[in-house]
């Protein structure tokens, strides 16, 4: 399931830094109705089943550092396979009149439930959010990720990554159910993005691309709603069916 929220600012003027995953993962945390909930999902070691948008900026320019919203109007989507935490965020945008951005407040104008799209054994997506696909690799004596680039390798992660999160989140030890991740190489970027951890930063290269879906209907429809391969709970992996 999908919400989008919409904000906007009284001074029709909002600052957006070109670094802003750990903004809006804050932001989605903050917005949880219960706070225990919040914490115990913040705090969990293994998968946190939602995913977010990079942030649609309405009327943009480009200045040092980031971009301005010259109408003070920005959007992103929430997506979880998770019906629970959906719940927990609309009430808890429920009663909230505003959000704190980068010390900016922000109107919650709108937050609205996307339509679920029909699923079939065949789909063609492109990224809301870019993708990253890690490995492990020896690097002065020491294991290290990896950020791989887009291969045969980086799709096989992709896949092995989807069905291990579904096991996950449905308690199963095992399923006949496929999948196959490729890509048309029809529209890839790269993308450089910083995350902020406590006092460390580390620097991921990510992809935005287009990327084909082919198997099980089932699985395809939880890449939907969980996003693909790693830190989907940090902004990456959100997919939209390609038009």
């Amino acid at each position: 399931m999908r919400l989008k929220l919409y904000l906007n600012s009284e001074n029709n003027i909002i600052s957006v830094p070109f670094n802003y995953n750990h903004i809006l993962s804050a932001i989605i945390y903050d917005l949880i109705d219960d706070i225990d909930y919040a914490n115990k999902l913040h705090s969990k070691s293994t998968f946190k089943y939602f995913c977010f948008s990079q942030i649609n900026i309405s009327k943009r320019k480009m200045v040092d550092g980031g971009f301005i919203s010259q109408n003070g109007r920005i959007s992103f989507i929430i997506s979880s396979p998770d019906d629970k935490l959906i719940t927990e965020l609309v009430n808890g945008i429920m009663k909230k009149t505003h959000i704190i951005f980068l010390g900016q407040k922000l109107k919650i104008f709108k937050c609205e439930i996307i339509e679920q799209p029909n699923f079939s054994s065949k789909m063609e997506f492109i990224t809301l959010s870019p993708v990253i696909v890690t490995t492990k690799k020896e690097i002065d004596g020491k294991l290290k990720e990896w950020d791989l680039a887009p291969s045969k390798e980086f799709f096989k992660g992709i896949e092995n990554n989807l069905i291990k999160k579904y096991l996950k989140f449905y308690d199963l030890d095992a399923t006949d159910k496929t999948i196959s991740v490729y890509s048309n190489m029809k529209s890839v970027k790269r993308k450089r993005i910083s995350i902020n951890k406590g006092e460390n930063t580390t620097y991921h290269r990510a992809y935005n691309m287009d990327l084909v879906l082919e198997g099980s209907p089932d699985l395809i429809k939880f890449a939907y709603d969980c996003g693909i391969s790693s830190k989907n709970s940090q902004g990456f992996g959100l997919v939209d069916i390609y038009h």
